[in-house]
């Protein structure tokens, strides 16, 4: 392009390519985004304020809030949000309503939806884990999260605009038992539906798909005293079946793990969120991080006795299956 155009190439060419594959950054648009007391979502929320969106930052707690507010612009703000509370997200909506031109019914419209909130633990075994266990991540992960869309789709309807939902490369490949795989599977399922359903009222839908990096749902520390609650509570007949080294093998595989895998470059996450939330043609999926788009997503195509055998070789083995080998 430089070559071949006369006159000022940043003027002429670059500007229009520009325009045609990025959509109008104005500040007149609005960005709500759940989860942000830190990791991505606190990220996110300090990036696009600094190009000039209307960001809308909600925090489970005061202190992320209060926090969030001390490192943005006045143009920020802040509301503490529960996403497993009906309530608290209806009230959401109010405020968002408020800040974007009035009554819902009457509102300008809401730009962007990043669904970001999430958890992790309990994670372990599956015959280690109680219906609550399970109930406590998918509550927050995925029915959260449907419920936040559902709420704001008026307001996103209203603007055509984008919805961002964070799932994970557990939600292609299962490696961990508990809620946080199958929450991370219905993250998907539920976005493929919503992207075919409001791609009829210009409403755009992206998946981020994040490998391992070093958040507060990676934190080996978190982790690993809650697989030790886990342990405490379980029926003898289990401690027996699994061996009384396995909860301090998996806590040094889990370190080592993390070590190798965690990255701390959490903008390669947040910069596939501004892409998705910019871009004239975003993408329905993004994978974010070197070992989603080199190991986990290659291998999630692959056979699945393939994926079983690595993810075996990531994790100790029980003592009764070590037992039961060596008698056959």
């Amino acid at each position: 392009l430089y070559l071949f155009v006369p006159g000022n190439p940043d003027d002429i060419v670059v500007s229009q390519c520009f325009k045609f594959f990025v959509t109008d950054i104005c500040s007149d648009k609005h960005v709500f985004i759940t989860g942000c007391d830190s990791g991505f979502g606190n990220l996110l929320a300090k990036q696009l304020d600094g190009k000039g969106f209307q960001v809308i930052a909600a925090c489970l707690t005061e202190k992320g809030a209060a926090d969030l507010t001390a490192a943005t612009s006045p143009r920020l703000k802040t509301l503490l949000l529960n996403v497993t509370d009906s309530e608290s997200i209806r009230k959401a909506v109010e405020f968002v309503s408020t800040e974007v031109g009035g009554e819902v019914r009457r509102a300008a419209g809401l730009w962007g939806l990043v669904n970001n909130a999430g958890r992790s633990i309990p994670i372990g075994p599956t015959d280690w884990m109680e219906m609550e266990d399970f109930t406590k991540v998918l509550d927050v992960n995925l029915i959260g999260l449907i419920d936040v869309t559902l709420q704001f789709i008026p307001l996103l309807k209203k603007a055509r605009g984008r919805v961002v939902n964070v799932a994970s490369i557990l939600g292609r490949l299962n490696l961990v038992g508990g809620g946080y795989c199958p929450s991370k599977w219905g993250v998907e399922a539920f976005s493929d539906s919503l992207r075919k359903d409001m791609s009829h009222f210009g409403v755009k839908v992206s998946i981020i798909e994040p490998g391992f990096f070093k958040t507060a749902v990676t934190s080996v520390d978190l982790i690993n005293a809650d697989m030790r609650r886990l342990w405490t509570r379980l029926p003898q007949h289990v401690k027996n079946a699994y061996g009384n080294t396995y909860l301090e093998d998996c806590r040094y595989m889990q370190d080592f793990s993390m070590r190798m895998l965690c990255s701390a470059d959490l903008s390669q996450v947040t910069r596939c969120m501004e892409h998705a939330l910019t871009a004239r043609f975003p993408r329905t999926r993004y994978g974010a991080g070197w070992d989603a788009k080199l190991f986990w997503i290659p291998l999630s195509y692959l056979p699945s006795f393939v994926a079983d055998f690595v993810v075996k070789t990531l994790l100790p083995c029980p003592e009764e299956a070590k037992n039961n080998r060596k008698a056959s």
